[in-house]
This record gives structure tokens, sequence and C-alpha cells, in this order.
């Protein structure tokens, strides 16, 4: 009688479908969360480029001087681009940058929101003499605005992409009327 239960046992296939969905199912929610993490992270990537490139054209379109003021209402703007997420360690920073015509790049006035931390005035840019933004600005003017933003991305469950990932969009533009804009 024990031989015959046990061969009936190992005919029966109630529970396969039970057993294979057990088997599949941490895979399956690795892949769920896994993709809300990427999805999220991409969102809010994108978000941070954004930001920098709307700070540095809101600061392009200053006409020869831009406030402390103005650059606190844009820096406070910005900001609310990354909603939903959370604006805690959020830093942003503007210059200006004066580029000769050999291609160096000099800070003439950094300002700084948040976490981040200005450019020190005089000191010199990391801008490549050969990138195609640096050979427009000694065409043109010689003036740079560049806006660098980081933002620290913490993933909403942690299962897949673990630790805080650190994200940083720099933009660069020429002044749209082309002359030196002054910080007052």
């Amino acid at each position: 009688m024990a031989l015959a239960q046990v061969r009936q046992f190992g005919e029966d296939v109630r529970a396969v479908a039970a057993v294979e969905f057990a088997l599949i199912l941490p895979l399956l929610i690795t892949l769920y969360v896994g993709t809300v993490e990427v999805a999220t992270l991409y969102s809010a990537d994108h978000k941070v480029a954004t930001v920098a490139n709307t700070m540095a054209d809101l600061v392009a379109r200053s006409k020869n001087e831009i406030t402390s003021a103005e650059l606190t209402k844009y820096f406070d703007a910005a900001r609310t681009i990354m909603q939903p997420y959370t604006t805690t360690g959020l830093g942003q920073v503007v210059s200006l940058l004066s580029v000769d015509s050999s291609g160096v790049a000099k800070v003439k006035w950094s300002v700084k929101n948040g976490t981040a931390t200005a450019r020190t005035v005089d000191s010199t840019y990391p801008l490549a003499s050969t990138t195609k933004i640096n050979e427009l600005a000694r065409g043109a003017s010689g003036w740079l605005v560049v806006s660098e933003i980081t933002y620290p991305h913490k993933p909403i469950v942690g299962f897949v992409i673990t630790g805080t990932v650190d994200l940083k969009h720099v933009q660069y533009y020429l002044p749209r009327f082309g002359a030196k804009i002054e910080l007052k």
C-alpha cells in the first residue's frame, strides 16, 4: 500500500502550478521593484537636468545685470521642478565665466544655493578648450553662463538600487545679449 501511495503522489500534478508560482514569485517581485526604482531614478535624473537647463537659461536671458534677489527667485523656482521629490540635498551653483582667446575659462562670479559650494572668483574653470561650447564662447562675446546641479537620489525601497545615487548635471549657455552679466 505504501508503494502505491508514493506512485500516486509522484503522478499527482494538481499543485504543480502553485509550486512553479512560488518558485518564480521572488524573481517577479525583484523585476517589478527594480523597474520602479530604475524608473524613479531616471525621472529624478531628468528633473536634475531640467533644473540645470532652466537655471542657465534664465540667467543667460539677463540683459547686462542680474541681482542676488533675482537669483534667489530662480533658485526657488528651480526647486519646484524637483517635485514630487524632496529637495533635501539639492545643490545649485550658477557662475559666469570669461573665456579668453586661448580657451581658458575663468570664474567672474559664482552664486550657490542649497548644499553646493560656489566657485572661487578668478579661479580657472575646468572647461576643455576643444569643446564646442568653449569655441562658441571664444567666437562670440567671451562670456559663458554655467549651471551646476547636484542631487542625492535615495531609492524608494532600496531593494535593487541600494544606497544614495549622486546625480549631477552641468549646463552651459551663451548670454543672450552677448555681453557680460554683472552680479548686483
